[in-house]
């Protein structure tokens, strides 16, 4: 790639000034070309160059735009790719803001040593309360006590302004590390320095005296919080306050805490909702939970994936199984993508609750539509047949899982599973269906057990075992007391 041109270029594109570029006729922006790479392990930096390469305009602000999205998005990776990429070319002049933007991303991509390599890269004018506080954040994030206080101290000592945020990050510390009772101190200091704590502030608090059992300590912080001028009370805080006074089975209480969170609702806040949703289901209130599904549906026009699980795993909790079946059609006619998470939901619940028969009416029907569904749910659906003693129906679901498992290597039936299933092929399978059953279940191991299991078919049809023998020598699995005394039934016809 020509750097020189690439440089030109951006030389060019900062003496102009930094409006997006437009046009009457409608053009594809760098965003549009960037934002589809969702592969963290895609890297942007080739369509950037390809983008400048091909005579395509760029604007600072359009890749400031773009980084601030893939950071939202958590595609960190990316988002640095492009924070360097606009470095490297000299497409504009780092601000401190640009250099702590940076720095963030460096640590969450390469790790605190990284942050501190490039921190310490970085002009003295450049070190200020921006950059200084993207490193506290890298070591915060990595639980690094020692250098987040240490750097905290320095912090204090070059003479800048401490805000909330830093004050913030030392109480997520604090929590992370499960030294709960160390956030008070944090906040009362956060006081006596004269910094306001924010909403986020006080929601740390609240949580420090609410994870403890303190209920008196939390309320305590919540009046001080709703007394302050300056805080507007957000229904994070109340969706907070009502989960621990549920743990404390303080159910009033909770309700008076979601009433006062509902009333703090944006009218298109998914998230909100979902919220309220599951703690209304914590506390068992059926009607509260179909209340605010409708009224979430009504708010917010088009209910993600995501609020469709929510609901359905808030309807699974309170075993509600036909609202459940009936909010499972709502999302196969919503018209969003499939994500098989959303209806694994109830085939879980329906398994976990004895009904393997309905669960896998589930997954027989996403069967048949060619979409996907996941090993673990075929091979759980198939425990609790084993549970229930349907061991043909268990085998079923079985085979549909060894299907699947090429593209899902990391699930497998478990143990007893395994086990079971062995055991009914030494006492019950033909030698046909126990040689299909070894071929399928030597995809998850191959073990004795297994080759007794084939033995024990093979003794009882009066067949010949030799050939048995010889594959368990080929797997490098020795012959054991146990192998012999299945040899010895054979000769005896004994099995």
């Amino acid at each position: 790639m020509n750097w020189k041109l690439l440089r030109s270029i951006a030389t060019n594109i900062g003496s102009r000034n930094r409006s997006y570029y437009t046009s009457k006729t409608k053009k594809p922006s760098l965003y549009s070309v960037i934002s589809p790479l969702g592969n963290q392990t895609t890297s942007v930096a080739p369509q950037l160059d390809d983008w400048v390469y091909k005579g395509n305009k760029v604007s600072v602000g359009e890749l400031q735009r773009i980084v601030r999205d893939l950071r939202k998005r958590s595609r960190f990776t990316q988002a640095l790719q492009v924070s360097e990429w606009m470095n490297k070319i000299g497409v504009c002049i780092f601000s401190p803001v640009e250099h702590a933007v940076h720095l963030d991303l460096t640590g969450r991509v390469h790790g605190f040593y990284a942050a501190e390599t490039y921190f310490n890269s970085l002009k003295d004018i450049e070190r200020n309360e921006k950059t200084h506080g993207a490193l506290l954040n890298c070591y915060v994030r990595q639980r690094q006590v020692d250098k987040s206080l240490s750097h905290l101290k320095k912090m204090k000592e070059l003479g800048f302004a401490l805000s909330s945020l830093t004050y913030n990050n030392i109480m997520c510390l604090y929590t992370n590390i499960g030294q709960h009772e160390k956030v008070s101190d944090v906040f009362n200091e956060m006081k006596e320095n004269h910094v306001l704590p924010d909403n986020f502030s006080y929601r740390i608090c609240i949580g420090s005296y609410g994870v403890r059992s303190d209920i008196d300590g939390m309320n305590a912080i919540l009046k001080e919080m709703e007394s302050q001028p300056h805080i507007v009370m957000d229904w994070n805080t109340y969706s907070v306050v009502a989960n621990f006074y549920i743990k404390a089975e303080l159910s009033s209480e909770a309700i008076d805490a979601l009433r006062k969170c509902e009333k703090r609702l944006d009218d298109k806040d998914g998230e909100g909702y979902n919220h309220l949703i599951s703690l209304y289901a914590r506390l068992g209130k059926k009607n509260e939970v179909l209340r605010l599904w409708d009224m979430e549906k009504s708010a917010c026009k088009r209910c993600l994936n995501r609020d469709f699980i929510t609901m359905l795993e808030s309807l699974v909790k309170l075993e509600e199984f036909d609202e459940a079946d009936k909010i499972l059609k709502e999302w196969e006619f919503s018209g969003n993508c499939y994500d098989y998470g959303v209806p694994n939901v109830v085939v879980v619940g329906y398994s976990e609750k004895d009904f393997p028969e309905k669960a896998e009416a589930i997954l027989q029907d996403i069967w048949k539509k060619r979409k996907y569904t996941d090993t673990s749910s075929w091979i759980l659906v198939a425990d609790r047949y084993l549970l229930k003693g349907e061991m043909e129906k268990a085998l079923e679901c079985l085979k549909t899982a060894v299907c699947l498992y090429p593209e899902n290597k990391k699930r497998k039936p478990n143990h007893r599973v395994i086990s079971s299933i062995y055991s009914w092929i030494g006492d019950n399978a033909s030698v046909e269906d126990a040689e299909a059953l070894v071929r399928l279940l030597k995809k998850f191991q191959k073990n004795r057990h297994m080759y007794h299991s084939l033995l024990k078919a093979y003794v009882r049809a009066d067949k010949e075992v030799d050939g048995v023998l010889d594959r368990m020598k080929e797997d490098n699995i020795d012959e054991t007391g146990k192998t012999a005394e299945i040899v010895k039934m054979k000769k005896e016809g004994n099995l």
